[in-house]
C-alpha cells in the first residue's frame, strides 16, 4: 500500500523565531502520528537549519523549495543540492507554478532540476497543475500529460512525488472538487507509468476538506500552503482521519 506524504509549503513566510515557535506547538501534536503516512515540511532556506534542529527525532522530513541543476557555480540567489544536504534535507520542490509564472521556469530546466536532486538522494516533489483558462478550454489533460512527460525525462518513478496543483485552486479559496482531484491524480499515475508512484493533491487545502481528500482510492497525499503555517491546523492536516485503504 502507498505511504500518504502531507507536505507543507511555508514559501516565503517564517523567521527563524517563528519556525522555533511553531516547532514548539506543532511536535506533541505529531507525537501519535499514524504510521501510514509522513509529513514533510519546506521551510525558506533560512529556516531549514532551525525546522530541522527542532524537529530532530520526530520523523518530519525537510524539504528546501527549488534546487539548481549545478553543483556550484555563478548563479546568484540559488542554492544546491549539496548544500540542502548538508542540512538534512531529503526532499525539495520543483515546478511549482509560482517559480513557473513568475520566473519562466521551462519544463527542461524542471526536469534538471529533478535529475539533480535524485543524483544527490533528494526525492523531488514535481508540482503540475493547469490554470483556469486551460481547464475552461478543455485542456487539463494535454496540460498536465506535457509537463509530466516533459518534466520526467530520465527521472526514475520510483524515487518521485508528483503533486497536483490546479493553478486556479492555489490560494484562492477554491478547492477542487474531491473525485475531480481523484480523476486527475489517477491519469497522472498512469502517464508516470509506475504504480506506486505518490501522487499527491495541492491547492487551498486546509482541515476541513483534508478528510474527504484523504478518502480517494488514488491522492497519496497533499501539498499545502497558507494552512501549513498554522501549526494546529497543519497538525490536524497530519491527523486525517478517514477510513484505512486496502
Amino acid at each position: 500500500m502507498r505511504k500518504s506524504v502531507i507536505a507543507g509549503n511555508w514559501k516565503m513566510h517564517m523567521t527563524c523565531a517563528e519556525t522555533r515557535a511553531f516547532a514548539a506547538t506543532f511536535r506533541p501534536l505529531i507525537a501519535e502520528l499514524p504510521d501510514d503516512r509522513e509529513v514533510v515540511i519546506a521551510p525558506p532556506f533560512t529556516a531549514i537549519p532551525t525546522l530541522s534542529r527542532h524537529l530532530a527525532g520526530t520523523g518530519v522530513a525537510i524539504a528546501a523549495q527549488n534546487v539548481h541543476w549545478d553543483e556550484k557555480g555563478a548563479y546568484t540567489g540559488m542554492i544546491s543540492a549539496t548544500m540542502l544536504a548538508e542540512h538534512g534535507v531529503s526532499h525539495t520542490i520543483v515546478g511549482h507554478s509560482e517559480p513557473r509564472k513568475y520566473f519562466c521556469e521551462s519544463d527542461e530546466q524542471i526536469n534538471l532540476r529533478a535529475r539533480t536532486a535524485q543524483r544527490h538522494g533528494l526525492i523531488p516533489i514535481l508540482c503540475v497543475g493547469e490554470s483556469l483558462d486551460q481547464r475552461e478550454a478543455g485542456e487539463t489533460e494535454r496540460v498536465i500529460h506535457r509537463q509530466i512527460e516533459q518534466g520526467l525525462e530520465d527521472v526514475d518513478p520510483g524515487q518521485l512525488i508528483v503533486a497536483y496543483e490546479p493553478i486556479w485552486a492555489i490560494g484562492t479559496g477554491k478547492t477542487c472538487p474531491a473525485q475531480e482531484a481523484n480523476r486527475v491524480c489517477a491519469l497522472i499515475r498512469g502517464w508516470v507509468g509506475h504504480g506506486d508512484v505518490i501522487v499527491q493533491y495541492g491547492g487551498s487545502v486546509n482541515p476541513a476538506t483534508i478528510d474527504d481528500l484523504m478518502a480517494q482510492s488514488d491522492i497519496d497525499g497533499v501539498l499545502v500552503g497558507g494552512a501549513s503555517l498554522d501549526a494546529e491546523g497543519f497538525a490536524r492536516i497530519a491527523n486525517y482521519q478517514v477510513p484505512a485503504r486496502v
